[in-house]
């Protein structure tokens, strides 16, 4: 949540947001700097869409506890990812607009094209439509939802368009699904399917962790460990997987395409973001004494989201130019202790409430 944070806070208080898109050349940098502010944040989102199929499998479980059918879990599960595509419209959307009124908007080329910007499918919307293809699949053995997740993480990397191609205005269906871009008012950054796989990955963890926590974990450590090698080797072998050519340098190794995700992309993501989960298991205890601040953001994740957004870009209004990052450090920093009284209390909000509470689905 920090990190994610962090990034927002660069898109609208210093101004700065690289897009790593197919088709369009990469972002190049020119201090290390703005190069680590931008990179610590690809861990987020595949981080969010796999957590948040564990989520659902351990939601699943505690509510059948208090005698829910499964007809009952996935028809919460619809709703409720229905309703995050609603927020995405509705109110995200608005969030990035009210930035975009305090001062000069990054420009981030994408591919396809268009005038008036009215409709962003954005992060909500990719976490909603995942949640919704996995409410209806949650059932499936845990082969099937490996396999779906492998054939929509391949797939990605196969019918992704390739590069003389990004002008085209592909429909606005195939944004939504599959390939990120801009065609006349919509413009979409998490289709559904390439982001589709993070979430049944994550499924299969909460099952894995269910039925034996402590070898799980000892997998997932191997697991991390093979997809870091397989984003090495890839990047090495500077073909398939990448859709674009490694640049020189360490920056040039590490700046990987993420809109779609490609393979290299989900092998550094997934691979890192199971040793820091490996790492705080095995720090479970410490982490309770010093990580409180952490836990009280991640408890409320959805609240956070939503409530950052307008908060750096309230403040954004105060630095209508664009600011250096030594500014905008510190503002980030600012932010993070404005949310964490406001986060604690929503989370002692939701605790107090009952289990099947509307506001649950917030």
């Amino acid at each position: 949540m920090i990190l994610m944070a962090l990034d927002h806070a660069s898109f609208l208080i210093a101004r700065v947001h690289p897009g790593e898109f197919w088709g369009v050349p990469l972002p190049v940098y020119r201090e290390s700097l703005a190069f680590v502010t931008r990179f610590v944040s690809h861990f987020c989102a595949p981080g969010f869409f796999f957590l948040m199929g564990t989520g659902m499998v351990l939601f699943a479980a505690s509510r059948r506890h208090y005698q829910w059918t499964d007809r009952r879990i996935m028809r919460h599960f619809l709703l409720r990812g229905l309703i995050l595509i609603i927020m995405q419209f509705v109110i995200e959307n608005a969030a990035w607009l009210l930035g975009s009124l305090s001062g000069p908007v990054p420009v981030v080329t994408i591919p396809g094209g268009g005038d008036m910007l009215l409709l962003h499918f954005g992060v909500l919307y990719g976490l909603g439509a995942s949640m919704i293809v996995w409410a209806l699949a949650l059932r499936f053995n845990t082969g099937i939802v490996l396999t779906i997740s492998a054939i929509a993480i391949l797939a990605t990397q196969v019918f992704t368009p390739s590069p003389e191609n990004a002008s085209l205005l592909y429909p606005p269906l195939l944004r939504a699904l599959l390939i990120p871009g801009r065609t006349g008012i919509l413009q979409a950054y998490y289709p559904l399917i390439p982001w589709l796989g993070f979430c049944g990955l994550g499924v299969t963890f909460g099952r894995a962790l269910r039925n034996d926590r402590s070898r799980t974990f000892r997998v997932a450590t191997i697991a991390a460990m093979a997809s870091l090698v397989l984003f090495g080797v890839l990047r090495l072998a500077n073909g398939f997987g990448n859709f674009h050519p490694v640049q020189r340098g360490w920056i040039g190794f590490l700046n990987v395409t993420k809109y779609p995700p490609s393979l290299t992309f989900t092998f550094l993501t997934l691979g890192l973001n199971l040793l820091l989960l490996s790492l705080f298991e095995k720090n479970r205890q410490q982490l309770q004494r010093w990580g409180k601040p952490l836990m009280t953001y991640g408890k409320t994740a959805l609240f956070f989201y939503i409530v950052h957004i307008y908060l750096y870009a309230l403040i954004g209004f105060i630095f209508p130019g664009r600011t250096s990052f030594t500014v905008m450090y510190p503002i980030w920093l600012l932010g993070l202790i404005l949310l964490y009284p406001l986060c604690r209390w929503y989370g002692n909000f939701k605790r107090r409430i009952a289990p099947d509470s509307v506001w649950r689905f917030f």
